[in-house]
């Protein structure tokens, strides 16, 4: 089932959302505003998430406060990958958690945080227990990223590349199975705190993983996941009967299905990043999305009977 939205992903990162084009992220916030409306109208109880920020900064969630976007959604989220890519300690977790809490009283959901085997297995497994060690009973959800490793004929969604030493290579060692699907250390140590930790695992166009990522999540006690449903991807052929095939084998799962990435021809730039042209197509796409796997009584006539009675809670 779907447990909640998200809208966007790491949306003051330049790896997904363009501030060339949107210094202010104005255009950003009123195109979740209207993503919000839109799928409230279609299910006035279904919880919604700001797309997790990367890296954690309480200034953006401040600036998030300040035009209106945490009055539309019930929790924020977060992205930390301290082992590899940000730029503090991994004991830190509690208190970039808490820097969060300190400028929302929305709950701060961890929807992504892993550790890459690019120098070491036994460094992911040792960072997978400490993680857990660290977080859980301090976030209502935590996804760890990711189950498979990016196989290496895929290209990351990232715009630094090989610019920036090992920092593109670690985007394709972040699972804790192999591409060929084979066990790593951090597998066990993963499996020991489900299901407490829940999984992000992003599925592309067609994956030739999702029937074999879906038996080893339930192997593992996994009960959790967040996924993506791409705006891009609605415009390939058969994409519904993609997004069906996925919705359908996910089923079992509470499922955070997150809504992000820009057509290129609905851009103001040819960019996955870029700010659509008309914010209402990116909530039109929303609200199908929710009204074709979410479905739910129209907006209640008390907000307080459909804001936050369904987010997970400590």
């Amino acid at each position: 089932m779907i447990e909640a939205v998200m809208l966007w992903n790491e949306p003051n990162n330049k790896s997904h959302w363009d501030p060339d084009l949107d210094p202010d992220w104005l255009l950003f916030a009123e195109m979740v505003k209207a993503a919000s409306s839109a799928i409230r109208a279609e299910n006035a109880r279904l919880p919604q998430v700001l797309g997790g920020i990367s890296p954690i900064d309480p200034g953006f969630i401040g600036r998030m406060a300040a035009q209106g976007v945490l009055d539309a959604v019930d929790a924020v989220a977060v992205h930390g990958f301290p082992l590899d890519w940000n730029l503090w300690q991994i004991h830190e977790w509690p208190a970039k958690i808490d820097e969060i809490r300190a400028v929302t009283g929305l709950p701060v959901w961890v929807s992504e945080v892993g550790v890459s085997s690019f120098g070491a297995e036994e460094v992911q497994g040792w960072g997978c227990a400490r993680t857990a060690e660290l977080l859980k009973g301090r976030a209502p959800r935590i996804h760890w990223y990711s189950l498979y490793d990016l196989p290496r004929g895929w290209e990351a969604t990232t715009r630094h590349r090989e610019a920036e030493g090992s920092s593109y290579y670690r985007h394709f060692h972040m699972g804790l199975l192999r591409q060929d699907g084979t066990p790593k250390v951090a597998l066990d140590a993963f499996a020991k705190h489900t299901p407490e930790l829940g999984l992000c695992q992003w599925f592309h166009f067609e994956d030739h993983r999702l029937d074999d990522a879906v038996a080893w999540m339930k192997r593992l006690g996994v009960t959790y996941l967040r996924t993506g449903l791409s705006w891009a991807d609605s415009f390939r052929p058969n994409a519904l009967d993609w997004f069906d095939r996925q919705m359908e084998a996910l089923a079992d799962f509470d499922v955070t299905v997150t809504f992000c990435f820009t057509p290129e021809h609905r851009g103001i730039a040819p960019h996955h990043t870029s700010p659509p042209l008309v914010r209402e197509e990116f909530a039109a796409f929303c609200a199908e999305m929710v009204r074709r796997y979410a479905p739910g009584a129209a907006l209640a006539a008390e907000p307080g009977d459909t804001r936050r009675v369904l987010l997970p809670s400590l």
